[in-house]
């Protein structure tokens, strides 16, 4: 039995919470799009074995063999992501036009969105946009998601285990979108601006790195309360990311459907100021 598609697993999470049916809708466009997307040229890296193992040893992800992705190869996909933004919050049209105008002109191309060290996208965007970083971030992810899948495919089986201990991709090195609690216990990390996976150590913060049970926190609300889901905080630095066992929900969907699906799960953290690097298209919408 083959693996259900992203739009597949997206239309099975919509049944399974009918009551933020509406406010998903508006992935909607984003999910159809990537489906639809094709590269206009093949996405390829050079990168062997021995050469991602270097760099992994050293503690650099593989970002630069983004590089290869240019502007003419996600033109679609920018448009549709920055569409998508403005349906939600149309507060952002005159930030994205300015953006939009920037992109045509050469001046924020593919780079300028890609991860740099404890963010994604570039400073550049945002001072040129006037754009706040996590709806930056949330806009590389909408653009570039199909493509990036696309180019480390062919290297994900390099990753060894125990190959990568930092709280970054080791592919195209942005912060985590979601942890993944599997059948022995352990964590993985879930990057949704590329589709990578890799495990990381239970009490440890993966964006600033403290360890240590005292500094991190459970948050399991009644107003979310969900068998298997938490949100996992730092006291520390204030991040949080979702996440989800898979040992006590074995039917949930891929990590970045789960994340975009659980709104009411990010509320709860923002509430209590905590932060994400990523933006939440319901929470821009203010649904």
């Amino acid at each position: 039995m083959s693996e259900p598609t992203l739009g597949e697993a997206w239309a099975d999470l919509r049944r399974r919470r009918p009551t933020l049916d509406t406010v998903l809708a508006l992935y909607d466009d984003v999910i159809d799009g990537w489906a639809r997307w094709s590269p206009p040229r093949p996405l390829e890296t050079a990168l062997d074995a021995t050469e991602c193992r270097r760099r992994w040893d050293r503690g650099v992800p593989l970002v630069e063999a983004a590089h290869a992705v240019r502007p003419h190869d996600v033109e679609d996909l920018v448009g549709t992501a920055m569409e998508t933004l403005v349906q939600a919050a149309p507060g952002l049209g005159e930030s994205l036009q300015r953006l939009a105008r920037q992109w045509d002109a050469g001046r924020v191309e593919t780079i300028s969105l890609l991860p740099a060290r404890g963010r994604i996208g570039a400073p550049e965007v945002e001072a040129l946009a006037g754009l706040p970083a996590d709806v930056v971030a949330l806009l590389a992810v909408l653009s570039l998601r199909p493509a990036l899948e696309r180019l480390f495919a062919p290297v994900r089986e390099h990753l060894g285990e125990g190959a990568w201990q930092l709280g970054i991709c080791p592919f195209c090195g942005a912060p985590p979108g979601f942890v993944d609690v599997v059948e022995d216990g352990r964590r993985r990390l879930a990057c949704h601006l590329c589709g990578g996976a890799w495990a990381f150590g239970k009490l440890r913060c993966p964006f600033c790195g403290v360890e240590g049970a005292q500094q991190m926190v459970r948050l399991t609300p009644d107003e979310a309360r969900e068998e298997g889901y938490a949100v996992s905080a730092c006291r520390a630095c204030r991040g949080y990311v979702k996440e989800l066992d898979r040992r006590t929900r074995w039917n949930g969907g891929p990590p970045l459907v789960e994340d975009w699906g659980s709104p009411h799960f990010d509320l709860v953290a923002r509430r209590q100021q905590y932060w994400r690097p990523e933006a939440s298209l319901v929470l821009l919408a203010g649904a």
